[in-house]
């Protein structure tokens, strides 16, 4: 099915290509390359804006999540009832706000865009870390695992971002 990868800034520069490549690389490792997934980049404002909106915080972030898919298993993947219900949702990436961070701590844009979406994408798929025991079980490993895949098919070094996210 198709990935969609919406660029709805112009504050940053985006690599689509370079995306797109290890994101369809990422689906192939979590088995949902039949599922549509939408990929919209935005700008600072429009990130606040959604996460001031559905999550009550009026904060500019790197991601959120919107999954298709209510009552996630992370070991299970959804099971669509009807073709229409292929879908995986949407993720938003704060480019502007991931480019920022990139610039203060000297890290590389295009790998932690990666990484980041990786991380939204394990979202979608009802991954959580709302505590350090789910972060270490569900997100720490899944990430790990997608990662060593796309440095493995790119010779990238890709790792997820922190050992502290929760």
């Amino acid at each position: 099915m198709s990935l969609i990868l919406r660029n709805a800034q112009h504050a940053v520069p985006l690599y689509r290509a370079h995306l797109r490549f290890s994101l369809d690389i990422a689906r192939s490792c979590l088995k949902v390359k039949n599922f549509d997934l939408g990929i919209i980049c935005v700008n600072n404002a429009r990130i606040q804006h959604i996460n001031r909106v559905y999550r009550g915080q009026d904060s500019v972030t790197d991601v959120l999540s919107f999954p298709f898919h209510e009552d996630l298993n992370p070991s299970l993947l959804p099971i669509p009832a009807t073709p229409d219900e292929y879908n995986l949702g949407d993720i938003y990436l704060g480019v502007a706000f991931i480019y920022e961070q990139c610039q203060k701590t000297q890290e590389d844009y295009r790998s932690i865009l990666t990484i980041t979406a990786v991380h939204g994408l394990c979202h979608l798929l009802g991954h959580k870390h709302n505590n350090p025991e789910k972060w270490k079980q569900q997100m720490f490993e899944k990430e790990t695992e997608i990662l060593n895949e796309i440095n493995r098919v790119t010779g990238s070094k890709l790792k997820p971002l922190s050992t502290n996210h929760y």
